[in-house]
């Protein structure tokens, strides 16, 4: 169940000839220690949420968008991530979109916005906010 809508978010694509980051057993998405204290300040001011839901929708010029929404329920096949004291579950439908992701929180004179970098988008709109895989 969802409390409320939250904040925008844009996807970067991030060419890498690393290893694949879940591989190697780790978590599904790995948060800057920006994106970490912003997730902490918007939990303490929404108490009656437990954590911050990452999904996809369908939407934009690219076919698909992120979206976060404040949250109180992990549904059945939520993915839940737990990085220094706060909760991100991720959708069902978006894990294996957001595998080897890593979340920010940019902020700059014109806007602030949660931005992911993930390896497995293979294109963007030119302004960030939709992108195909």
């Amino acid at each position: 169940m969802y409390v409320s809508s939250l904040l925008r978010a844009t996807a970067r694509v991030v060419r890498s000839t690393a290893a694949k980051p879940w591989a190697k057993g780790r978590v599904a998405i790995t948060l800057t220690p920006e994106a970490v204290s912003r997730v902490q300040e918007l939990l303490s001011a929404k108490p009656d949420a437990k954590a911050l839901k990452i999904g996809l929708q369908t939407r934009g010029c690219n076919g698909l968008t992120y979206t976060l929404d404040y949250a109180n329920e992990k549904a059945k096949f939520d993915e839940e991530v737990e990085q220094d004291g706060v909760k991100i579950w991720i959708d069902s439908k978006a894990q294996l979109s957001l595998l080897g992701s890593e979340m920010d929180y940019v902020k700059n004179r014109l806007a602030s916005e949660f931005v992911f970098k993930n390896p497995n988008i293979k294109g963007t709109c030119g302004c960030g906010e939709s992108f195909n895989i």
